[in-house]
């Protein structure tokens, strides 16, 4: 389990368009906001990743980096940048499912084609949003068992200003005896 305030895993993948991502050498100013999404099965993902999308300037304008990504191969990647028309957001893929159950994601088997007729992928990871500090350490976590009721980035980015203009500390640190 991923703790505030602590190191989160580091995060060392390829980038669809070329380049790499890596989290321990990240720039933002406030940090990175890291959103692991299902695949490119996954209607809901496209969904919430056009919602992104949209919001990439807005967490820049924060000094907040932002980066989408799964364990789908290169062309799957590219074929999710294509249906969401992404121009800004970052899209990382070939995401080991090891890395994802050390960041706390749970890991789904395949049920066949979804609804929107694509095959999903033997095993893949469920949603997982985060807000890794300029340190890499966590700032906050939010892992899902099924693909339903996703936070919004809408009121993550209204949270960073508040946490910002408050320096309001990470929250659920704590990890001694109860």
């Amino acid at each position: 389990m991923l703790i505030p305030r602590q190191k989160t895993p580091n995060l060392e993948l390829p980038l669809f368009g070329g380049g790499s991502f890596d989290l321990s050498t990240e720039a933002s100013e406030r940090g990175t906001v890291v959103c692991f999404y299902r695949g490119l099965h996954c209607p809901l993902c496209a969904t919430y990743l056009a919602e992104f999308e949209k919001l990439v300037d807005t967490f820049a304008e924060k000094g907040v980096g932002t980066i989408a990504v799964s364990s789908d191969t290169e062309e799957r990647a590219g074929a999710m940048v294509e249906k969401i028309g992404a121009k800004k957001l970052r899209f990382a893929y070939d995401l080991p499912l090891s890395v994802a159950k050390d960041w706390g994601l749970y890991i789904s088997t395949s049920r066949g084609k979804t609804s929107i007729g694509i095959e999903e992928p033997a095993l893949f990871s469920e949603p997982g949003l985060f807000m890794v500090t300029p340190e890499q350490s966590l700032y906050y976590g939010s892992a899902q068992t099924m693909p339903f009721v996703r936070p919004h980035f809408s009121e993550l980015a209204g949270a960073l200003d508040f946490a910002i203009a408050n320096n309001y500390p990470a929250r659920g640190e704590y990890t001694g005896a109860v």
